[in-house]
């Protein structure tokens, strides 16, 4: 629980969506940024207002928290559908880009 926590959107007691919020501290803004990941909405349920329930949810969440100052997400550069969807909800590209490193010695999971 202290690396993050899910969202989920059932239909007729079954999961159709989700996503994963972690935390990150920002110094600069002395204060909390939650980062939403892994979201996922199952291909017959897409265009249906199931991403935007959830990100109110985890927005709303967020707001009671006190201590978060604001939402971030990354998304695949080509992926013009999803900038849309979260550009409707309000968000906002950033100047930022991604960089990483990966350790290819990594364990995979098994």
């Amino acid at each position: 629980p202290e690396l993050g926590f899910y969202v989920v959107a059932e239909v007729a007691g079954e999961p159709v969506a989700c996503l994963l919020v972690t935390r990150e501290w920002s110094d600069w803004r002395n204060g909390l940024f939650w980062w939403i990941q892994s979201v996922y909405v199952h291909p017959h349920h897409r265009r249906q207002g199931l991403f935007r329930r959830l990100y109110g949810q985890v927005e709303t969440l967020a707001r009671q928290q006190g201590d978060v100052c604001g939402l971030r997400l990354y998304v695949e550069k080509d992926n013009a559908p999803a900038q849309a969807t979260y550009q409707a909800l309000g968000m906002a590209p950033t100047p930022y880009q991604v960089y990483e490193s990966t350790f290819p010695d990594f364990p995979a999971m098994a």
